[in-house]
């Protein structure tokens, strides 16, 4: 019987500009044992909500895919609602932050914090 976790994958992209700023805010942190986890929730105008915030825990059945270094985390349950999305970061005068890109999100709110 294997004592190894089997490390299944999620279909979430991070772009290179959203790894380099993620990794910069675990630096300033000053820990090694954090990573990006993305999930969504209930709530929100539209139904769902992205909630995206540091986390040292793996949970059962976390999918968990490395990107240079940079871990994003995404439990079970979310993995569905979050395939083929990429999360990226925008620091102009523009936009500022980090913005999801999800393909399975068919509206979303004014405001733009949940979706469904």
């Amino acid at each position: 019987m294997s004592t190894e976790t089997e490390t299944k994958e999620h279909g979430v992209t991070l772009t290179a500009a959203a790894a380099d700023k993620v990794r910069a805010l675990i630096n300033q942190e000053g820990r090694d044992d954090l990573r990006l986890r993305l999930a969504v929730q209930s709530g929100g105008c539209s139904g769902l909500r992205y909630e995206m915030y540091f986390d040292e825990r793996h949970l059962e059945g976390d999918a968990v895919v490395d990107f240079d270094g940079v871990e994003v985390v995404v439990d079970r349950k979310s993995v569905p609602f979050v395939d083929g999305a990429v999360i990226d970061f925008e620091d102009t005068i523009a936009k500022q932050g980090f913005q999801i890109d999800n393909p399975n999100a068919s509206g979303s709110c004014a405001c733009g914090d949940s979706f469904h």
